[in-house]
């Protein structure tokens, strides 16, 4: 799909990984949709960096607040093309500890809310004008927590809401792509241990012991965390490239889930 003129709706750009999906949308000739809610000194690096495009406030988590967004996009861009439906809140176990504790009383239903239900609102709100585009494309992301749960050296970094929240997004990932079709594509990126998620540049990487870390590195078949701009190529090839894919999760996480098994010697045989 052409991308040059379009319209998309990123999520999360005010943080490493949606800036840089944004970045790369951006420098293909996109006009972008960019809300914010939180986190705001990096939201004024953002509308530094995205002037021309339209930043907005929203609490994704609120049905209203997706409505009004969306009718914004439509009275402004009168048309969608692409949406990039990155959005999640996961609790670290190495940095807030078990769900019992009081501090995170509220911790369970924030993850749900914000990385399962807050991407299903926002694509209910967005279908009618995705439908109304010749061509469009909607990429998810998620997380390998789905797969991996608590498990593992990753059991530090990924909380059981959140490893739960995420295994649902491949189900709307599927259920998106055949009520899409066939104007419509809709597929998944599951991530691993990215460069400000779950990698190095974030609190609970930090808290980990340099063994910890170590033993996470050593998982990962290729031996380091990925980049947020290694992220943001996936998408473009997903939204730009991939024309015959949809409904399909691609995993990236530079072999985390793979790093578990290793191959036996082949043994000589009896014939």
């Amino acid at each position: 799909m052409e991308l040059a003129g379009k319209y998309g709706l990123v999520l999360g750009a005010s943080r490493g990984i949606g800036r840089a999906i944004a970045r790369k949308l951006a420098a293909e000739g996109m006009q972008l949709c960019l809300p914010w809610f939180d986190w705001p000194a990096s939201v004024q690096e953002m509308e530094a960096e995205f002037h021309g495009h339209l930043l907005l406030q929203a609490d994704l988590r609120d049905a209203e607040k997706v409505r009004l967004m969306v009718k914004r996009i439509h009275d402004e861009f009168a048309g969608l093309h692409v949406l990039v439906n990155n959005i999640e809140r996961g609790g670290m176990p190495v940095v807030h500890g078990a769900y019992h504790r009081p501090i995170n009383c509220e911790q369970w239903q924030l993850e749900m809310d914000t990385t399962l239900h807050a991407k299903w609102l926002v694509f209910e709100a967005c279908l009618p004008l995705l439908q109304q585009a010749e061509q469009a494309a909607v990429v998810n992301v998620s997380s390998i927590a789905a797969i991996t749960g608590r498990s593992g050296p990753a059991g530090l970094l990924f909380s059981d809401g959140y490893a739960v929240a995420n295994r649902g997004v491949s189900s709307l990932t599927e259920n998106w792509a055949r009520l899409g079709a066939p104007t419509i594509r809709v597929n998944e990126i599951m991530l691993g241990l990215i460069d400000t998620r779950h990698g190095t540049g974030t609190r609970g990487w930090n808290l980990l012991s340099e063994k910890e870390q170590a033993q996470l590195l050593e998982h990962t078949l290729l031996k380091r965390t990925g980049t947020p701009e290694e992220v943001a190529n996936a998408v473009l090839f997903l939204l730009r490239d991939a024309e015959f894919m949809t409904g399909a999760v691609l995993r990236l996480d530079g072999g985390f889930i793979l790093g578990s098994e290793d191959l036996p010697a082949m043994p000589d045989g009896v014939l």
